[in-house]
């Protein structure tokens, strides 16, 4: 595919792009609320400060991201400056909030904050220096809104910590449904959320942000996708989970114990917001209309990718949020104005459980991992 332009031309935002719910403070409430409750229950367990979602990392990487040569519209925010290079710090991780065995196989995350970043910032991170860039390997989000997104959480809540031999037995059998219905030419989000995510190599993997964000004067959607040989020739393929808790993590480990990795950021512009909303999340923008155009390279040299040391600095003293950043980039539509209230208050709590001070790193020199 042709990543010069997109098809047509981009839709300036406003804000009638986005219509709020009477309800959206009291939906962002009860979020937040039964994030704190997974995350009390995985503390009581664990004595750990886990994540609510997100909870198991299996890489924490540190590499470079730069900004490629582009023109207008893709000059904007963060890309506004060609040949610019800046640190980034990679979390990759499962979506449960509990630390499953990996054989219950779920999607996977991927969690950039990109490090040095200078202008005008989004409410409650004026002081940091950071655009932090969150992503799954699925093109859209399981629920449209916010209230649908909290209803999913709390079958999340109610399930955390409960029965893992069972959830084990469970994720099995979603994905041989998974794999049978793939085999028809067919897929579904729904299984794969619910554990029958097949057992294919998490570096393989391209992810998406699947809900909207600011592009500057427009409106767009982020994907990261590898794009070194090493790293396309794990996509799809299988990894050997039996007796391995935490094979995902060892698979990782044993890559970039020898390889590094480089993927290119892309962004898909919105120029039809009938087939691309902003407040329907679960709706994935097609590509025949808008494709990804590739605006930064992130390198990744061989490194240790985990560690019980470098799970402390970065499992626990860093937060990802949809909401550390531009103002260039401020996070759009339903779901992700819940999730401002929702992580900034789960945040606040877990940090005071963590084994290492959350913080945001300012520049170079302040990242030691």
């Amino acid at each position: 595919m042709d990543y010069s332009l997109p098809i047509n031309a981009p839709i300036p935002y406003d804000s009638s792009c986005e219509s709020i719910a009477p309800e959206e403070a009291e939906t962002a409430e009860q979020l937040l609320q039964t994030l704190l409750e997974i995350s009390d229950k995985t503390y009581e367990d664990t004595g750990l400060a886990l994540r609510s979602v997100h909870a198991k990392s299996h890489g924490l990487l540190q590499g470079t991201m730069t900004v490629l040569d582009l023109e207008s519209p893709f000059l904007q925010g963060l890309f506004a400056e060609p040949r610019k290079s800046y640190p980034v710090l990679i979390r990759l991780s499962t979506t449960p909030g509990d630390l499953l065995d990996d054989r219950v196989s779920t999607p996977r995350g991927f969690a950039m904050k990109v490090v040095g970043v200078e202008g005008d910032r989004l409410p409650g991170s004026e002081e940091a220096r950071t655009q932090d860039f969150l992503l799954v390997n699925g093109p859209s989000f399981l629920a449209p809104d916010a209230r649908s997104f909290l209803s999913s959480l709390k079958l999340l809540a109610a399930t955390t910590d409960r029965v893992p031999r069972l959830k084990r037995a469970f994720s099995a059998l979603l994905q041989g449904t998974e794999k049978a219905l793939e085999a028809l030419g067919g897929e579904s989000g729904a299984l794969k959320g619910l554990g029958g995510h097949p057992q294919t190599h998490l570096l393989g993997e391209t992810f998406y942000s699947a809900v909207p964000y600011l592009y500057g004067q427009h409106m767009a959607k982020w994907q990261v996708a590898p794009i070194s040989p090493a790293l396309q020739a794990l996509t799809g393929q299988p990894v050997d989970l039996n007796d391995r808790p935490d094979g995902l993590r060892e698979a990782v480990a044993d890559y970039f114990a020898e390889h590094g990795g480089e993927w290119d950021l892309r962004v898909q512009l919105c120029t039809d917001l009938t087939t691309m909303p902003i407040e329907d999340a679960s709706v994935r923008w097609p590509e025949t209309q808008s494709p990804f155009v590739t605006v930064a390279r992130i390198v990744v040299p061989p490194q240790l990718s985990w560690s019980p040391e470098l799970s402390a600095r970065m499992d626990d003293g860093l937060a990802f949020s949809p909401w550390h950043g531009l103002a260039a980039h401020r996070p759009l539509g339903s779901i992700n104005r819940a999730r401002r209230r929702a992580y900034e208050g789960s945040a606040q709590a877990r940090s005071t459980r963590g084994r290492c001070p959350m913080h945001e790193p300012r520049a170079l020199e302040s990242i030691d991992y």
